[in-house]
């Protein structure tokens, strides 16, 4: 039997599965491409356009180059078949390896997204002229074509919701390409009798290796991952993990902590409480009463500690999207130790949610409102630092009620602070300016809002702290000529210019 004869009922519909399984293993490996450089690069927006643009480009040239394969369409499409298995399943390791040990990070990125994405462009014209060797062009066009985009949407609500929080981008990589390598065996299984001797002798061994090293790849997934991320911290790593939002990890050095999100620090144990305390215990004696308080962030729970230590405090509200955080802060001993077990006590209250949702809805008007937020390094971390986020907040302020934000480095990304300070005017706020040194980021600013005058030199501290007291709070709002205030545009959900001026700054730098 030859190509030209009608393969058995069964292989059509193998074929058509095919098409289904192979699209949804395309769209995985783009998004795995697309979040892992987000991971290691920031900017999501941009990683994910340059990934997506060069993915579908690298589709084109392969759809180009299947007009070179003439002949053994079978055969053919098998061997892709195995061979994108290979070459997917492994990208996700071969960033890793990338960022971890080399500088050349965004050259591997695109040379593995152009070799994937030919190889995925190739798949769609073999599979259509393999079908219309059998049916019209019409049928076999609308099959091919009704096929690819089931497996896309499949693919696209398996992602976000299955795959990555509960398998992780390495065991969803090496999986993906088991299941191409699948594909390609079974169809080699199912049109044995179309194959010569030869071809199914070179597709076997062919497969087998491959078979053999995703297997492997699969096996030693776990142990590659620890060490490559070992690489990319200083210190040894006691406890990761990838939740829905975030990839979570963290680090111990002796008695030392050290919190990561997304590759980014968020605290270390020996200096947190600079921050913290300048971050909450200003806004805390500003405000006319502390019964009601709300912290958006700040699911380690180290700033409710300083909040907890004003006994006026009834109310703790604390709005974290990720519940990954904020059980690691009510379990993780480390944290635990750190926070005082602040998310225990009876005053607070963890709300898993969107804190620019919470927001929007009814609530009681709160005395205080601490934003604890990620840095603005990407669009979508900006709308809780958007002229519309402040204006929400302002609406749940009781009267003399204040608003503290965390705004970046003044030093290292000087227009993105300002930026902030500009955008809370902008809603409508009096603000204070001030910033310190908190050794394991360098200078680190803050913003005060209010809706009447402040008065910082009126300002008694009331609770025992480690850093501040008053003469070094007035020191504090003193800006050297390097750092005071310049020009910025106003943050906008529709127009998010902080995450610009963020990356900006910051890669003046690092």
């Amino acid at each position: 039997m030859d190509e030209s004869e009608a393969p058995p009922r069964l292989g059509l519909a193998m074929l058509l599965l095919a098409i289904l399984v192979a699209a949804a293993c395309a769209i995985v490996y783009e998004l795995l491409i697309g979040s892992t450089s987000s991971y290691f690069l920031g900017d999501s927006v941009e990683q994910f356009s340059l990934t997506i643009g060069f993915f579908l480009f690298a589709m084109g040239v392969g759809a180009w180059l299947s007009r070179l394969v003439k002949d053994k369409l079978l055969q053919r499409f098998i061997q892709l078949e195995l061979w994108l298995g290979l070459v997917g399943g492994s990208a996700v390791g071969c960033l890793y390896a990338l960022y971890a040990y080399t500088d050349q990070f965004r050259y591997g990125m695109l040379l593995l997204i152009v070799l994937i994405g030919s190889l995925i462009g190739l798949e769609v014209p073999l599979l259509t002229r393999i079908l219309r060797q059998h049916g019209s062009l019409r049928t076999a066009l609308s099959s091919v074509l009704s096929m690819d985009y089931f497996g896309s949407l499949f693919a696209a609500l398996l992602f976000p919701y299955i795959l990555m929080p509960f398998l992780g981008a390495m065991h969803t990589s090496v999986l993906t390409g088991l299941l191409n390598w699948v594909v390609g065996i079974v169809v080699l299984l199912v049109f044995r009798h179309q194959l010569s001797p030869r071809s199914w002798r070179l597709l076997c061994i062919q497969g087998g290796g491959i078979g053999v090293a995703l297997f492997a790849l699969l096996y030693f997934s776990a142990p590659l991952v620890d060490r490559w991320e070992s690489a990319l911290y200083e210190d040894v790593v006691v406890y990761e993990e990838q939740s829905p939002y975030q990839k979570i990890v963290m680090t111990s050095r002796g008695e030392q902590v050290r919190l990561y999100l997304n590759g980014h620090l968020q605290f270390a144990s020996i200096d947190e409480y600079r921050y913290h305390e300048a971050l909450v215990h200003p806004a805390m004696v500003l405000a006319k009463n502390r019964r009601r308080v709300l912290i958006i962030g700040g699911g380690d729970g180290l700033t409710a500690r300083e909040v907890l230590k004003y006994s006026e405090v009834n109310t703790l509200d604390l709005v974290d999207l990720d519940p990954a955080i904020t059980r690691l802060a009510l379990r993780n001993p480390h944290l635990t130790r750190l926070n005082e077990n602040a998310l225990s006590k009876q005053q607070v209250e963890v709300k898993n949610v969107d804190g620019f949702l919470f927001l929007q809805e009814e609530h009681p008007a709160y005395d205080v409102i601490i934003f604890d937020l990620p840095d603005p390094r990407e669009e979508s971390l900006t709308k809780l630092y958007s002229r519309e986020g402040y204006k929400l907040a302002q609406r749940l302020l009781s009267p003399g009620g204040v608003v503290v934000t965390q705004a970046t480095s003044p030093y290292y990304a000087r227009q993105a602070y300002w930026c902030i300070g500009r955008t809370m005017e902008a809603a409508g706020f009096e603000t204070l300016s001030y910033h310190l040194n908190v050794p394991s980021f360098g200078e680190w600013g803050f913003h005060i809002g209010s809706l009447g005058p402040i008065e910082p030199e009126l300002v008694r501290f009331v609770v025992d702290q480690r850093y501040l007291d008053e003469s070094v709070w007035l020191a504090m709002q003193i800006f050297s000529l390097d750092m005071e205030r310049i020009d910025s545009e106003i943050n906008e959900l529709d127009k998010p210019v902080l995450a610009r001026y963020y990356r900006r700054g910051w890669n003046e730098w690092f």
